[in-house]
Order: C-alpha cells, then structure tokens, then sequence
C-alpha cells in the first residue's frame, strides 16, 4: 500500500513539474516580434505561422488594402481584433500592433502582428504559434477572420 501511495505521489509531482513547465513554454513571450526595417519576423519552418511577408505558399496570406490615416487604421483593426474571442492587445503604436490569442482548452498562445505600410497602402500581418507544430490552420483561420471583419467594416 505504502508503494502504490508512494508512486502516486510521485507521479503527481511528475504532472505538476509537466505542467509548470509547459505553463513556461506557451507563456513566454518571443523575443523576435516587432518591426524591423519595415518587415516583420520571418515565419520558422512549421506551418503553425502566416505572414504576408512570407514567399512561399504555405506561410503566405495576402496583406489588406487601406488608404487613410495610419493611427485611424490601427484604431479599427483594434476593436476588430478586441472583438475575438480570448484576444487582447498587448501593443500598438501608430503603425503597428500586436495581440495575443490564447486557445479555449490547452491555454496556448498565438501571436497576432501588424503593421501598416502607409506609402504602399498596405496592412501588412503576421500570426504564429508560440510552441508546437502544427496549429490545424487556427492562425491562417485568424488572418482570413481580421481581413473578412476589415472588408465588413469598411462599408
């Protein structure tokens, strides 16, 4: 009895080291966002990212048309993005913004950048897992759901 007890309580401490550390991983915040030199980070290798910068089929979305002022832009995509489920803005600038999206179940979390490209009229974005694989297509979902809500509210 004292043996079964004793594993038990071995492989509860086992879990709860598991989960502290996957808690770690989905939270921590990539060091690589951001604008640099007019672009965002490029997408990693997986398929669990897209970005309108991106070249090859797999990790390329479109990026949105706009004209008008860039802060009024910005504006909209925030109340687009503040509308989604378990979204919440954690950076924004006159040309540029970026969210976090957290998964239902699992707590994992997804980065959502923008930036705006006044001289070329274009909202340019990028959306990627922080940990895994494979994402079964959520950030690709994501961009096509901001682009449909931009369209929509244009109008």
């Amino acid at each position: 009895m004292k043996k079964i007890l004793l594993i038990v309580l071995l492989l509860l401490i086992l879990l709860g080291i598991g989960v502290l550390t996957h808690r770690r991983m989905i939270m921590t915040e990539p060091t690589d966002l951001g604008e640099r030199q007019g672009r965002l980070a490029p997408c990693p290798s997986s398929p669990n990212c897209v970005s309108s910068f991106a070249e090859d089929e797999e990790h390329r979305v479109e990026p949105l048309a706009f004209s008008g002022d860039p802060a009024a832009v910005i504006a909209r995509l925030r109340e687009i993005i503040e509308a989604m489920p378990r979204a919440r803005v954690v950076d924004a600038s006159e040309n540029y913004l970026r969210s976090e999206h957290t998964s239902l179940v699992f707590r994992y979390v997804d980065d959502l950048e923008i930036l705006v490209d006044p001289e070329a009229g274009k909202i340019h974005v990028r959306s990627a897992s922080r940990t895994g694989y494979s994402d079964l297509g959520v950030n690709r979902k994501r961009v096509a759901a901001l682009a449909e809500a931009w369209v929509a509210s244009a109008g």
